[in-house]
């Protein structure tokens, strides 16, 4: 299954690595992230309208804790003390930044 991780590594506060079950890696900035956080306080949940201002994540924005939640998402703890979000591995594979995942591309929030 191509949307199953099988590494999550922290890389030095500011990089989330994703190696995936087909080999590929998707290398995601925290910043990005944090900024896509899919829960009810940073999306509105009837209308789906980020409520969450990209410009109120700081740049070095980190990950301070990432737990699995079953076998589908994480959850991460960032270190403005936001810690509802949770990304599951479908998305993440969506958002992949990476230049064969079609880079460039506009990406939906949550």
């Amino acid at each position: 299954m191509s949307d199953a991780p099988v590494e999550i590594r922290r890389i030095d506060g500011r990089e989330l690595h994703v190696t995936w079950a087909d080999g590929h890696r998707s290398v995601f900035q925290n910043k990005m992230l944090r900024e896509r956080c899919p829960c009810a306080g940073c999306v509105h949940e009837l209308t789906g309208q980020r409520l969450l201002n990209p410009a109120s994540v700081r740049p070095d924005i980190r990950a301070d804790e990432i737990a699995l939640v079953g076998r589908y998402a994480i959850r991460v703890r960032w270190s403005d003390g936001h810690s509802t979000g949770i990304y599951t591995f479908r998305k993440l594979r969506e958002w992949c930044p990476c230049a064969a995942c079609g880079a460039g591309h506009t990406v939906e929030p949550g």
